[in-house]
């Protein structure tokens, strides 16, 4: 094995970062930072048709989000980088060409139709299918006949000619790093495509040549590509490379346990940004998604975690991705956030508002007032909207079962006289208030149902923040002309 730890996270850009692909770039990374190792991002991007520069981007900005920037690869480079698959195609074909050279490849000039016929004949015999070899050993004069039909060859791997090279029985094994033993009977698997007839290399090819080179020597990955690793092991061993080590996670499941797809929620790093998550508490629930922390200490940031992960510790079962947990986690990390930096996050969740009617000091105010029961960020668009515009929407409910009624009103028109001559600072407001509920206790009257009042119409709610703030916040003129408004 190399002396050098060096990890790789490889996404495809055919949709933006899945929380699924950033928890195993977050294991990648913490492996690697453990260990003194080196981070790699490569794009694998040799499906065309469902890439975009978009989703590119989308990885790059998500990663570097998370925290988790890459040591080599795009922007960065390396000995081996930058790596974009679509752009090494001229490197495949002389590691194809080495494997044929040897033995443990050859060409096959079926066509789909007769590939499909052997499907239809093994699930009519309720047989598993395997590709029947048929062009294994073709005869030059065999091959030179199907290319004159206009025929162009796939290339195949032997797995049975490459097993045989390197292991004793037909069962291989390898120790995974989560898992501990797996194996696969190679009999079961069938010879594979390695380059596609139109000269493009296929997953299982290009990735073990990528890595090869990259020098990759620990491949953390998802548990769905456990049945590609035999393939890869072989291909490896075809080529006299050292096979590096692997560890498969388990799957980030829903909380009902199915798939997590966007029926649950956000999935793409980006759209739980975009609602007003912060990155520091997604990324610190995902490291706990299989893995936990040996103090049980449970908010850390990410070099704390770096210090603490042991791969072999992670679980090799599933984990289920429990949104209130994420959204408890993200409370903390909130309520962690100094004043300023809160009201510098807090802006792309206000544009709907106009800010410039607050001053610095208001503002200030408004955030501190209203971030305690903040669980994202997004929260503060619906917690806010009665400190911006000179008039107030008011709920029907409210409207009917607090304004319209003869104690509210008597209420509000009782503080519209008074309120007029209060000196309006946050202090004096809430002396003021201490005694105009006294005098309305004295008739009989709860001081909780004369704030409501006050609070109906000059909020349109409740409930919500420190009431003497919110009418220092607002000023002497737009709280009595909201509260005379409210007056029938």
């Amino acid at each position: 094995m190399s002396e050098e730890v060096r990890v790789r996270i490889a996404p495809s850009p055919s949709g933006n970062l899945h929380v699924g692909t950033a928890r195993t770039a977050l294991f990648n990374y913490l492996y690697a930072k453990k260990v003194g190792g080196k981070f790699v991002l490569r794009i694998e991007d040799t499906d065309a048709e469902r890439t975009s520069q978009a989703y590119i981007d989308n990885i790059f900005d998500s990663l570097k989000a998370l925290g988790l920037n890459w040591d080599e690869g795009p922007d960065v480079g390396g000995p081996y980088g930058p790596y974009t698959q679509s752009e090494r195609f001229d490197i495949y074909p002389k590691y194809v060409q080495e494997l044929l050279d040897k033995g443990f490849a050859y060409e096959c000039y079926c066509t789909p139709e007769e590939l499909e016929a052997e499907k239809e004949e093994a699930t009519k015999n309720k047989k598993a299918y395997v590709y029947s070899k048929k062009c294994e050993n073709l005869t030059e004069e065999e091959k030179a006949k199907l290319r004159a039909e206009g025929r162009k060859p796939a290339i195949r791997f032997s797995i049975d000619k490459a097993r045989k090279a390197f292991h004793d029985s037909p069962v291989i094994h390898f120790e995974d790093l989560v898992k501990g033993d797996l194996h696969q009977d190679t009999s079961l698997i069938g010879d594979f495509v390695i380059m596609k007839s139109n000269g493009s290399p296929t997953y299982n090819f290009a990735v073990v040549i990528d890595d090869m080179l990259m020098k990759i020597s620990h491949i953390i990955r998802g548990e769905d590509h456990i049945s590609n690793t035999f393939k890869q092991i072989l291909i490896y061993e075809a080529l006299g490379a050292e096979v590096p080590r692997f560890g498969h996670l388990g799957m980030i499941l829903a909380p009902d346990r199915s798939k997590l797809s966007k029926r649950h929620g956000a999935t793409a790093v980006s759209e739980f940004v975009e609602k007003g998550y912060l990155t520091e508490a997604l990324i610190n629930f995902v490291a706990l998604l299989g893995w936990a922390p040996s103090d049980g200490v449970e908010i850390k940031n990410v070099d704390e975690i770096a210090q603490d992960f042991r791969i072999h510790e992670v679980s090799s079962s599933n984990s289920v991705f429990e949104y209130d947990k994420l959204n408890w986690m993200n409370g903390q990390y909130i309520k962690k956030l100094s004043t300023e930096e809160l009201k510098e996050r807090l802006k792309p969740f206000l544009t709907k508002y106009d800010l410039s009617e607050l001053n610095d000091e208001q503002y200030t105010r408004m955030v501190e007032v209203t971030r305690e029961p903040l669980t994202i960020l997004s929260d503060i668009t619906d917690a806010v909207p009665y400190f911006f515009g000179k008039d107030v929407v008011v709920d029907d409910e409210v409207q009917t079962t607090v304004l319209d009624t003869e104690t509210s009103q008597e209420v509000l028109k009782a503080f519209v006289e008074q309120a007029k001559d209060w000196e309006w600072t946050e202090e004096n407001l809430h002396e003021k208030l201490e005694v105009f509920r006294g005098e309305f206790k004295e008739k009989g009257i709860k001081p909780k149902v004369t704030m409501w009042a006050i609070r109906g119409a000059v909020t349109g709610r409740t409930r919500g923040a420190d009431m003497t703030a919110v009418l220092a916040i607002l000023g002497k003129d737009k709280v009595l002309n909201r509260a005379k408004k409210a007056i029938k």
